[in-house]
C-alpha cells in the first residue's frame, strides 16, 4: 500500500505506549504475528512504560518474557514469552526508542473528572512521544494509533493541535488514527482476534493503513473503516448504552426484589420477546449480550462508569446537564447499587451493624485482577461505616493494587479463603471468580460462624441457595414466577427506553455536525453509528429514532429511564426526526 508521500509503506518498528490490559496483548500479538509490510524482516515491537513507582516494574518483566497482566488470560503468557525469545518484543523506559518508529500505538488510560475527560496521563505520555518524534528521520511519516478511549471531538480539537504545537502537522508530518479497543479481561487474546474492530482517522488514508496492519492480528473478525468522530462516538456509545441497559435491569430487579419475583425468569422471557436471549442468566461466566443485562452489586471497570460522560462532554460543556438524558440518568441509578444491595441484604438478614462480614471478590470482573471502579470497594466502605468488621478476599488482587491502597484496604485483603471466612457471620459473593462459583460447599464449610450468604453477582442458581444451616439470598432471587402482564410491561418499557436512547444519540450526532462544521469525510451519520455499534459483540443494538408512546404503569411502578424517554417525547428535547 502507498503511504502519504507516494512511496511503498514500510513497517519495521512498532511502538506501544502503555502495557496495560490493552497495550500488553496488542504488543504481544503484533510481535507474534511477524508482520511484514514493505520489508522482508518481521516488524519489531517495543513497549514503552514510564518508570513510575507503581508500573515501572513492567519493563523488566516484559524483557524477561513475562506478561504483566494478572488474572487468568489464556494464551497471553506463552505469546509474550515466545515473542521475547525471538527478539521481536522488548520494553523500555526511554521514549527515544520511538524516534524511528513507523507506527506507535497509544494505550494510555483515560478517565473522567466530574463531567469532563481527565486526559492528564494521556497528554503526559503524548508530550514525551511528541519530543521523540521531533527527532524522527527526515521524510518519515509515522502513524500514531489511539487505542485509548477518546471523547468525541478529542482527536480533531485537542490531539491534532497538540502535535502541531511540536511542529508535527496532521496529514503532512504525522498521521493520527484511532482504533478504540473492544477487549475484555479474561478474554484478551480471544477478543482481539475475534471481535470486530473500528479503524479510523482524520485523513482518508489513515484507516486504510491501520486496516492493513491490524489484519495480521484481527484474523477472525471484520475491520470497519470510518472517521475519527464516528469512532469516538461509537466507542463511548457502546459502553454508555451498556450502562443504560444495566440500569434498566437494576430498576426492574429492585421492583422484583421488593415483590419476591424471580428476575432471571423475567429476564429470559423479556429477552425472548426482544429476540435477544443469552445464557448468562444461568451461567455466571458467560458474557451477557442479551437486551436486558445482569444487575449486580454495581457497575465496575474502567469504561462503563465514564464513557457516557465522555459521549456527552461537549454537549454538557455547551448547554449543561440535561434531566431528560437516559445516559446520564443511568449513571445515577447504577451508582445507587451498593447501597441498594445493602438494603436488600438487611431485608433478608436483619441489621448488619457491627457484624463480621467477608466479601469474596475485590476485582470488578470474574477471573481478573482489575479493581478499577470495583463496586466491592464501595460496598466495603458502606459496611465499615456501619461498624462492620470487614475482610476482603480475592485470589488475584494484590495488596499493593492502586485501588486497594487508595481505599486503605491492604490490611483487610487476604488471599487465604479460610482466613477470610473463619469468623464471618455474613458472606457476600461479589465477583463470580471460578473458585467461588465452583466452590460453594468449600465456602460454607470454611465459615463455621456464618449465618447468611448473599449472592451479589448471580454466582449461583436459585436451587443452590436452599441450604438449611445458612440463610441464603441474592439479587433477583425471588420465588414468584413473573406474570405475563408484568413480562409485557417490562418488554414495552425496554422498547420505550431503547427508542429514547436512539433519539438521544441522534441528537448528539446532529450536535457534532453542527458545532464542528465537519467536512464530508469526517461527518457523522446516525445510520452509520448504528451500524458500527451493532458490530460490538456485547450487543449494542440501537433502535431507529422515533416516537415514544409507552406510558402504562404496573402497580404504580414505572422505571425512571422510561420516564426520561417519555419526558423527551413530551418536550421534544431530543427530537431527531
Amino acid at each position: 500500500m502507498k503511504h502519504l508521500d507516494g512511496t511503498e509503506w514500510k513497517v519495521k518498528k512498532i511502538g506501544v505506549i502503555g502495557p496495560g490490559i490493552v497495550g500488553m496483548p496488542m504488543a504481544a500479538l503484533l510481535a507474534h504475528a511477524r508482520i511484514r509490510i514493505g520489508s522482508e524482516e518481521p516488524a519489531k515491537v517495543v513497549v514503552v512504560q514510564r518508570n513510575s513507582p507503581h508500573s515501572g516494574w513492567k519493563v523488566a518483566a516484559i524483557n524477561q518474557g513475562r506478561s504483566v497482566i494478572g488474572g487468568i488470560e489464556p494464551g497471553l503468557d506463552d505469546i509474550v514469552r515466545e515473542s521475547v525469545q525471538e527478539g521481536l518484543l522488548s520494553a523500555s523506559h526511554d521514549y527515544s526508542v520511538l524516534n524511528d518508529a513507523d507506527v506507535v500505538l497509544v494505550a494510555i488510560q483515560t478517565d473522567k473528572k466530574g463531567l469532563e475527560p481527565d486526559y492528564g496521563p494521556l497528554f503526559s505520555g503524548l508530550t514525551d512521544l511528541a519530543v521523540a518524534l521531533q527527532k524522527k528521520p527526515s521524510g518519515k511519516i509515522p502513524l500514531v494509533i489511539f487505542e485509548s478511549t477518546l471523547a468525541p471531538s478529542t482527536m480533531d480539537t485537542l490531539i491534532k493541535p497538540f502535535f502541531a504545537s511540536y511542529g508535527l502537522q496532521e496529514g503532512k508530518d504525522i498521521l493520527l488514527g484511532n482504533s478504540p479497543n473492544r477487549v475484555m479481561p479474561g478474554r484478551l487474546v480471544e477478543r482481539i482476534a475475534q471481535a470486530d474492530k473500528l479503524v479510523a482517522g482524520l485523513h482518508p488514508l489513515t484507516p486504510q493503513l491501520i486496516r492493513q496492519l491490524y489484519s495480521f492480528i484481527v484474523t477472525r473478525a471484520e475491520l470497519h473503516t470510518t472517521n475519527s468522530y464516528t469512532a469516538e462516538i461509537v466507542k463511548t456509545l457502546e459502553n454508555a448504552y451498556r450502562d443504560v441497559r444495566i440500569a434498566f435491569s437494576a430498576e426492574i430487579v429492585r421492583y422484583c426484589d421488593d415483590n419476591d419475583i424471580d428476575f432471571y425468569a423475567l429476564r429470559d422471557e423479556v429477552n425472548k420477546e426482544l429476540a435477544r436471549p443469552d445464557e448468562s442468566s444461568s451461567n455466571p461466566t458467560a458474557v451477557p449480550t442479551g437486551a436486558m443485562l445482569i444487575p449486580a452489586l454495581g457497575v465496575g471497570g474502567h469504561c462503563l462508569p465514564k464513557d457516557g460522560i465522555l459521549l456527552w462532554w461537549r454537549k454538557l460543556e455547551k448547554d449543561g446537564p440535561s434531566s431528560d438524558s437516559l445516559i446520564l440518568k443511568a449513571r445515577e441509578i447504577n451508582d445507587e447499587a451498593p447501597a441498594k444491595t445493602l438494603e436488600l441484604a438487611e431485608k433478608h438478614f436483619g441489621s448488619l451493624n457491627g457484624k463480621s462480614v467477608a466479601l469474596l471478590g475485590a476485582a470488578y470482573r470474574f477471573n481478573s485482577e482489575d479493581t478499577r471502579n470495583s463496586p466491592t470497594l464501595v460496598f466495603a466502605r458502606e459496611l465499615i461505616s456501619k461498624g462492620c468488621r470487614v475482610v476482603l478476599h480475592d485470589p488475584f488482587v494484590k495488596k499493593d493494587d492502586q485501588n486497594i491502597l487508595r481505599y486503605g484496604f491492604s490490611d483487610i485483603l487476604t488471599h487465604n479463603l479460610s482466613e477470610a471466612l473463619r469468623e464471618a457471620e455474613y458472606i457476600f459473593v461479589c465477583t463470580a471468580h471460578s473458585m467461588y462459583v465452583d466452590g460453594l460447599s468449600e465456602i460454607l464449610s470454611s465459615a463455621p460462624m456464618a449465618r447468611g450468604l448473599f449472592d451479589a453477582c448471580n454466582a449461583y442458581p436459585q436451587k443452590n441457595l436452599n441450604q438449611e444451616t445458612v440463610r441464603m439470598a441474592g439479587i433477583g432471587k425471588g420465588r414468584k414466577t413473573p406474570s405475563p402482564t408484568f413480562v409485557d410491561f417490562v418488554y414495552k418499557g425496554f422498547r420505550a427506553m431503547e427508542t429514547g436512547v436512539a433519539n438521544e444519540v441522534a441528537m448528539l450526532c446532529n450536535f457534532f455536525n453542527q458545532e464542528y462544521h465537519l467536512n464530508e469525510f469526517n461527518r457523522v451519520h446516525y445510520g452509520r453509528v448504528r451500524e458500527l455499534a451493532g458490530t460490538c459483540t456485547t450487543g449494542c443494538d440501537l433502535a431507529v429514532p422515533g416516537q415514544v408512546t409507552h406510558s402504562v404503569e404496573y402497580d404504580g411502578f414505572i422505571p425512571r429511564l422510561v420516564q426520561c424517554a417519555l419526558q423527551q417525547a413530551r418536550t421534544n428535547t431530543f427530537s431527531a426526526l
